[in-house]
């Protein structure tokens, strides 16, 4: 490839409108260009570098024993409805009609669809297990589309579904897929982690993420310093508090005329903020519930979710907290409530003694308070809170808290939408038994980014070879008027091209300064300078991507560099 022949449009100044380094830097290297908000037109050098990624998943998807297919993006609403996600998708779903007024929508995901061809398709266990994938455009009506593809509405995707009869194969294939997907991210050079994982709109009984670390990633991820323990903040645990001390201050109504959090209670009787408790309102379908979290902690609105009867709860109106605690919000407890309530503790709250909480009374808290002498033990506890760093992990390990992208996704469906939609086959014994299934995602687009967002400096892209869209850059400085450095680079291109390097010949007759701060810019791993000077001592520049220095070789020594 010479660039002189290739569409290359490089930018010196930074868009406004780009809050990250990846998405500066693709508008920077011209890799991809705004269409509309959230979509976005793939460029030759950008997709050279997507077809690169993609080229990588479907390597490792096969070696794993999956089999490509490829499923319409428009899926008509009827097997939307069979899993009752029509509405539950929310506005995210891109809903469209045809001439007909028949409803569609473009896909966001794809398990009705695969679910459907398993169930015209698959007959007798005999057929199973079985994966299908496909790696394909999605689409997601984001609210907000932001940091260029990294959070954009349409985007490309692999997805893939695995088919099962029973949840021991289930897990089988699981457990592949995890190790299929570590095989794809560490041929692609990236350091990643894999986390435990809410399942979210998709459902299912387990799942984990896989994360590109990055500071400028939107997740943040606990990891023990212990083993190898990994999870997303919405799913981390810390290990179990220790047990309760006996109590040994009587209970007292305090006064806290101004103070409404548990900040500033803390603060005005002169005691750490882990004694205090903080109450959350919350209504559900089956009336109001109180949630208490330590004053240093925040509650996990996902983990609070899956507390058994609070799976629909919203917060509660000032008006309904008057209604059952007789207060206002800030002096809110779990003592003196107007109704019976139910309250949920968060583990660290249940083993509190002598703590705080507000006395649902204006200006007032209630101090010195013990669990089964001054309120009934609670009637649910639970995990409620998000984990902080220096927690102690359940392996005795220190956790600690680094940021993430998340690159990809597998998860255990189990029989969540084959039962919706009757997808059965026939067992060794001739009876119907409902299919186990499997999803598992890769986000295509999105892993571009975030290997910018890992691999940058201030030049540029610093690409893994692996994805980068040429191996190696060979400069000529004078081409048009030196047919010797002409000659010699067409040599070392064809070598390197003979040797299955991937090269780029940069014939465009730039002055030198322009032409490295573009290969620089676009990341190239290897750049190689020919010129007349250099020719005439029989060396070639040589500089790594991320060298600080140039270095002179011979060829052999150059060559012994490149082929490797």
């Amino acid at each position: 490839m010479r660039l002189s022949r290739f569409h290359l449009r490089t930018t010196k100044e930074t868009p406004a409108d780009a809050e990250i380094v990846s998405h500066q830097l693709m508008l920077r290297a011209g890799m991809v260009r705004k269409l509309a908000s959230g979509l976005y037109t793939w460029s030759p050098l950008g997709l050279r570098v997507l077809r690169k990624v993609e080229a990588v998943v479907r390597e490792e998807m096969n070696r794993a024993g999956a089999i490509e297919l490829l499923m319409p993006t428009i899926q008509p609403r009827e097997l939307w409805e069979e899993t009752g996600r029509w509405q539950k998708f929310g506005p995210q779903l891109l809903k469209i009609r045809d001439r007909k007024e028949a409803e569609f929508c473009y896909s966001p995901t794809a398990e009705e669809a695969i679910t459907d061809f398993a169930r015209q398709e698959l007959a007798s266990y005999k057929q199973l297990p079985v994966n299908f994938y496909q790696i394909q455009t999605k689409f997601r009506d984001e609210i907000r589309p932001r940091f260029g593809v990294m959070r954009a509405r349409e985007f490309l995707m692999k997805d893939a579904y695995s088919f099962h009869l029973g949840d021991e194969g289930l897990v089988a294939e699981y457990n592949n897929m995890h190790a299929a997907y570590t095989r794809i991210f560490t041929r692609l050079g990236l350091d990643f982690r894999a986390v435990l994982a809410d399942s979210g709109a998709i459902g299912g009984d387990a799942s984990q993420e896989f994360h590109v670390l990055a500071d400028s990633g939107e997740d943040a991820i606990a990891f023990s310093t212990g083993s190898d323990y990994a999870a997303n903040l919405e799913t981390a645990q810390a290990a179990l508090p220790a047990a309760r001390i006996a109590a040994s201050e009587a209970m007292r109504k305090v006064d806290t005329p101004t103070q409404k959090t548990c900040e500033e209670v803390a603060a005005l009787l002169g005691i750490e903020l882990a004694r205090t408790a903080k109450s959350i309102a919350v209504m559900t379908g089956a009336g109001f519930v109180l949630a208490l979290v330590r004053g240093d902690h925040t509650v996990n609105e996902i983990k609070l979710g899956k507390v058994e009867g609070l799976a629909d709860y919203r917060m509660a109106t000032e008006a309904e907290i008057l209604e059952h605690l007789g207060s206002e919000p800030g002096f809110l407890g779990p003592i003196n409530a107007k109704k019976t309530i139910r309250v949920v503790a968060d583990r660290e709250v249940a083993a509190l003694a002598d703590f705080v909480v507000g006395a649902n009374e204006a200006g007032f808290h209630i101090a010195g308070v013990n669990w089964g002498r001054d309120l009934p033990e609670p009637e649910t506890v639970a995990d409620l809170r998000n984990v902080v760093a220096g927690d102690r992990a359940q392996d005795g390990g220190e956790l600690r808290i680094v940021r993430g992208i998340e690159v990809g996704h597998v998860f255990q469906l189990g029989r969540k939408y084959a039962e919706a939609m009757g997808a059965t086959v026939l067992d060794e014994n001739g009876k119907a038994t409902v299919l186990s299934m499997g999803c598992y995602g890769i986000g295509v687009s999105r892993i571009v980014a975030a290997a910018i967002e890992q691999n940058h400096d201030a030049a540029g892209i610093i690409w893994p070879e692996p994805m980068a869209p040429w191996t190696v850059a060979i400069c000529t400085i004078n081409p048009k008027g030196d047919a010797a450095v002409n000659e010699a680079a067409q040599q070392l291109f064809d070598t390197l091209q003979a040797a299955g390097i991937d090269a780029v010949l940069d014939d465009r007759g730039l002055r030198p300064g322009q032409m490295f701060a573009d290969i620089e810019l676009i990341g190239i791993p290897h750049r190689v300078v020919i010129s007349e000077r250099g020719l005439a001592a029989g060396t070639f520049e040589y500089r790594a991507r991320r060298a600080s220095e140039a270095e002179n070789l011979g060829r052999e020594e150059l060559l012994a560099k490149l082929i490797r």
